[in-house]
C-alpha cells in the first residue's frame, strides 16, 4: 500500500514536471540555442527571486502600516504570526522555483525528468537526516507563535532541554531562533528546538517587597524619608534591574507592639532579587541603626510576588514579637 502511494505521488510530480517542460518548450521553442535557453532560465529565476523578495518586504510593510493607522495592539502581538507565514510561503516558493529550474536545465542536457525526480527524492531523503534540527526549529517556532506561548515584548523565563534557564524580553520569534534581551542588554539567540518550559511574567517583571519595621519611639517621618531616599538611589544606580520607580507606602502602625512599618515595592528583572535582599536591605538596616542602635536584620523581611499587591496592606511577614526593638 505504501509503495503504491509513493509510486502514485512520484508519478503525479513527474507528470507535472513534464507538463511544465512541454509548456517551456512551446514557449521558447527548439530553434533557439542551448546557451540562450539556459540564460533565459537563469534570468527567470533571478526575476522570480526579486519578485518574492518584494512580496515579502511589501507584506511586512503593509502589516506595520496597518498597525500604525489603526493603533491596535493585536498587530504588534500577532506580527510574528504574519512574519512566520510570509517566511514559510517565500521559502516554499523559492524551493519550488529552483526545483523546477534545475529540472529544466538538466532536461536541456538530456536528463530524463523521471530520473531527476527519483534522484532528487533520494537526495532529499538523505538531507532530511542532516536537517532534522532545522525542521524541529520551524515546527517549534510555529507552535510557540500560534499557541500564544509567548509574544514579542513579553518577559519570559525559558528552560532549555539541558535544564539551563534564560530570562529576558522577547525581541523576535524566528523560524530557527528566538531572540531575547537580558538585563545586561545582551541579545541571546536560543535555537527553537532546545526550548523546553516557557514561563511568562504577565506584568513584565517580578515584584519584591521590603517591609521595613519602624520601632516604637522612632520618628516615623524621618525614617520614611531615609527609606525613600535609599530606594530611589537604588533605582537610579541599578535601573537595568529595578524597572520602575519604587513605590513607598506611608508608615502604617501595626496592630500591636507600638511599632510601624513602611512597605517598599520594587518591580525588578526576574531572578535578580538578590540585589534587594542584600544591597538595599543592608543599607536600610545600617540607616535604621542610626535611629535605633538595637535594630536587627529580621526587621526588614523581603518577599516576592508575581503580581503587584495593594498599597497600605499588612506586612508580608510579621516581626518577631519576642525581639522588641529599642
Amino acid at each position: 500500500m505504501i509503495e503504491t502511494n509513493s509510486t502514485s505521488a512520484a508519478a503525479l510530480v513527474s507528470t507535472n514536471l513534464t507538463v511544465m517542460s512541454h509548456a517551456y518548450q512551446k514557449l521558447f521553442g527548439h530553434n533557439s540555442s542551448l546557451g540562450s535557453r539556459l540564460a533565459l532560465v537563469v534570468i527567470l529565476v533571478v526575476l522570480l527571486q526579486f519578485i518574492l523578495k518584494f512580496i515579502r518586504i511589501f507584506s511586512e510593510w503593509l502589516i506595520d502600516k496597518s498597525h500604525a493607522q489603526k493603533g491596535h495592539l493585536d498587530f504588534v502581538t500577532h506580527r510574528p504570526k504574519f512574519t512566520a507565514f510570509i517566511q514559510l510561503l517565500a521559502g516554499a516558493a523559492t524551493f519550488a522555483m529552483y526545483f523546477v529550474a534545475i529540472g529544466l536545465v538538466l532536461q536541456e542536457f538530456g536528463v530524463n525528468l523521471a530520473n531527476y525526480l527519483v534522484s532528487a527524492s533520494i537526495i532529499g531523503f538523505a538531507i532530511s537526516f542532516g536537517s532534522q534540527g532545522m525542521v524541529a526549529d520551524v515546527v517549534i517556532c510555529l507552535t510557540l507563535i500560534f499557541s500564544d506561548a509567548m509574544d514579542v515584548g513579553d518577559m519570559v523565563e525559558i528552560e532549555n532541554d539541558a535544564g539551563s534557564i534564560v530570562i529576558g524580553r522577547v525581541q523576535s520569534i524566528g523560524l530557527r531562533f528566538t531572540k531575547l534581551s537580558n538585563f545586561n542588554y545582551q541579545i541571546v539567540f536560543i535555537p527553537n528546538r532546545t526550548i523546553g518550559n516557557v514561563s511568562r511574567f504577565p506584568h513584565g517583571g517580578a515584584y519584591a517587597y521590603a517591609d521595613v519595621q519602624i520601632p516604637a519611639g522612632v520618628d516615623r517621618g524621618k525614617a520614611s524619608e531615609i527609606i525613600e531616599c535609599i530606594a530611589k538611589e537604588m533605582q537610579a544606580q541599578f535601573g537595568a534591574i529595578i524597572l520602575n520607580e519604587p513605590i513607598i507606602d506611608a508608615a502604617e502602625p501595626a496592630k500591636s507592639g507600638g511599632w510601624a512599618f513602611v512597605r517598599v515595592q520594587f518591580k525588578i528583572w526576574p531572578g535578580q532579587g538578590k540585589l534587594i535582599e542584600t544591597t538595599f536591605r543592608q543599607q536600610i538596616i545600617n540607616a535604621m541603626k542610626t535611629l535605633s542602635p538595637n535594630y536587627s536584620d529580621w526587621q526588614v523581611p523581603v518577599t516576592y510576588r508575581a503580581l503587584p499587591v495593594g498599597k497600605n496592606s499588612t506586612p508580608v511577614i510579621d516581626p518577631d514579637p519576642g525581639q522588641p526593638a529599642a
